[in-house]
């Protein structure tokens, strides 16, 4: 499906222009604060939210991308909505969503068991690399989607990557169920080596266990941390755009692009995300439900997924993106995505539309 050209039918916009065209998560033409920030209409509250976000966004002395979209009304604001960002882990979101994808055809069963090679194991943030480094280890299709989204597991990660048909497969899919601004292309190995200055390094032209790790403790030790790494934060590999990944989640959630079954597993799994109490939970209402997947990289903190509202007020898909941020370090720029996601809970429960 071409998103943007059937977006544009569907909603038969009395103005149209490029970027519009782009918002296929509306249902109402939009109206522009700033260069940056959009509306879905001329509402004085979606106004306020507008400029109490972007507001909080210049804490984070870095760009800040946000989308926000209420799933039982439709009304949205966005900031920079259309700028392309690091998503960091993030991007698991769409490789779940290509396993589902192939575990609804029939091509995969989420009980199939996949054997952990010696060569699948890096030095990484990851529960197999740390507690599993012998051979003869075999998870399941589920369990790795667990490991993925609960607590970030990059091994996991890279195991599905492949059996996702890696990234061809991945970002075709986000295009054809209309997140095309959604782009996946590396393993995390070779995102992490890339950030780490081994520009030589791709998924083809692999970097191994044992010489990983020296790259690893060698910059890591003398201080590297990617910092003012421009061509790396210029690099459109791995990106997506704010509402990218809004109109993917929403997709997720409205169980348009995968089963019931697929979808209802997927956000499941994002409920119960160990990372990121800080960021798009950190300064809700204690037991706030919140269904999310964070992303950490550099000068990049990001925290993507859907708040539940109190008292019957819906659910609100909530997606910070924060890149090229001058604050000292990944916790510093934590409040900034609290805060941000604070004030759409708050609005999207007062105002019911």
């Amino acid at each position: 499906m071409k998103p943007s050209v059937h977006l544009q039918q569907k909603l038969r916009l009395t103005f149209v222009c490029a970027q519009i065209a782009i918002l296929s998560l509306l249902s109402s033409p939009s109206v522009s604060l700033s260069q940056q920030t959009r509306v879905s209409d001329n509402d004085a509250g979606l106004h306020h939210l507008a400029r109490e976000v972007s507001r909080l966004a210049e804490h984070a002395l870095g760009t800040v991308g946000v989308a926000a979209y209420h799933l039982e009304t439709g009304r949205w604001m966005t900031m920079n909505g259309e700028e392309r960002f690091p998503m960091a882990s993030t991007y698991k979101v769409p490789i779940a969503t290509q396993i589902l994808t192939m575990v609804d055809k029939g091509d995969l069963a989420l009980t199939d068991m996949i054997e952990i090679e010696r060569e699948d194991v890096y030095l990484t943030s990851s529960a197999i690399s740390d507690l599993l480094d012998d051979p003869g280890v075999q998870l399941s299709i589920h369990n790795l989607l667990e490991l993925m989204l609960q607590i970030s597991d990059n091994i996991a990660t890279d195991i599905l990557f492949e059996i996702a048909g890696g990234a061809e497969e991945i970002t075709g899919r986000m295009v054809e169920v209309g997140a095309d601004g959604i782009r996946v292309d590396r393993t995390t190995w070779a995102l992490i080596a890339n950030w780490l200055g081994r520009d030589d390094v791709t998924v083809k032209n692999r970097i191994y266990p044992d010489e990983y790790r020296a790259l690893l403790e060698t910059e890591l030790a003398n201080g590297y941390a990617g910092s003012d790494n421009a061509a790396f934060n210029a690099d459109p590999q791995d990106t997506a755009t704010p509402l990218a990944m809004a109109r993917l989640l929403r997709k997720i959630w409205d169980q348009e692009i995968l089963s019931e079954k697929s979808s209802s597993l997927l956000i499941d799994i994002m409920y119960r995300c160990q990372t990121g109490e800080a960021r798009l939970k950190g300064a809700l209402p204690p037991g706030t439900q919140v269904a999310h997947k964070t992303g950490t990289i550099g000068e990049t903190t990001n925290d993507v997924g859907i708040i539940d509202l109190p008292d019957g007020a819906g659910h609100v898909i909530t997606v910070v993106y924060i890149k090229e941020s001058k604050l000292p370090d990944n916790p510093a720029m934590e409040p900034v995505i609290a805060n941000i996601a604070r004030a759409i809970h708050d609005y999207f429960t007062f105002n019911r539309g």
